[in-house]
């Protein structure tokens, strides 16, 4: 396993993971709840950071990598999943919103696993709307993370959620994308299942 910086940068992110969860488990005796919620957001914030930085210095300083290209989707999906859990179990989001993302990511990872398998890696690579997907994501995410007042009159509850929902609509629109170029990929071939 090769050991460089943007591959610690993504290891620190899956590091930030349980860190981010925890603060929002902390007791008012050790941090309030709008201190526990700048806090949260401020680790995802980092978190999200460094998933532009890794891959930013990973082609920069010619440190790519099979097991970096593994880790870091991987370590995407986990900060994802584990922030909408968090959303939801503190009442901040719906469920059916992080099942339809959480389920998305599973769907498209195995997509591109089976795709790998079959030599057609490329056919399903990251494209402009999967990248629109993941900006709404975090921004909705961190909007509903941080839950406090930005200006008077924006509730970042509600601005949260309404990026969420146009996460799940570019969710959807990008999943639809990646089942029709792998479907492209295939057709008139005969394929092992």
């Amino acid at each position: 396993m090769p050991f460089n910086l943007p591959i610690f940068l993504t290891w620190l992110r899956v590091a930030l993971i349980p860190v981010c969860v925890a603060v929002f488990f902390l007791p008012d005796s050790v941090l309030l709840s709008h201190h526990r919620n700048s806090l949260g957001a401020f680790i995802f914030a980092l978190a999200a950071a460094t998933d532009w930085l890794d891959g930013y210095l990973a082609r920069r300083l010619g440190q790519t990598s099979a097991f970096g290209a593994f880790l870091d989707p991987v370590a995407d999906k986990l900060i994802v999943a584990a922030a909408l859990i968090l959303l939801v179990e503190l009442g901040r989001t719906e469920g059916w919103m992080a099942m339809i993302i959480i389920g998305r990511e599973i769907a498209i990872s195995a997509l591109r696993e089976w795709m790998a398998a079959q030599g057609s890696r490329g056919s399903v690579a990251v494209a402009y709307i999967g990248k629109l997907k993941t900006a709404a994501q975090m921004i909705a995410i961190l909007l509903l993370l941080y839950a406090g007042p930005v200006l008077p009159a924006i509730d970042t509850l509600i601005l949260g959620n309404i990026f969420m929902v146009v996460a799940i609509i570019l969710t959807l629109w990008s999943m639809v994308y990646y089942l029709k170029m792998a479907a492209t990929q295939f057709s008139g071939k005969k394929i092992e299942l």
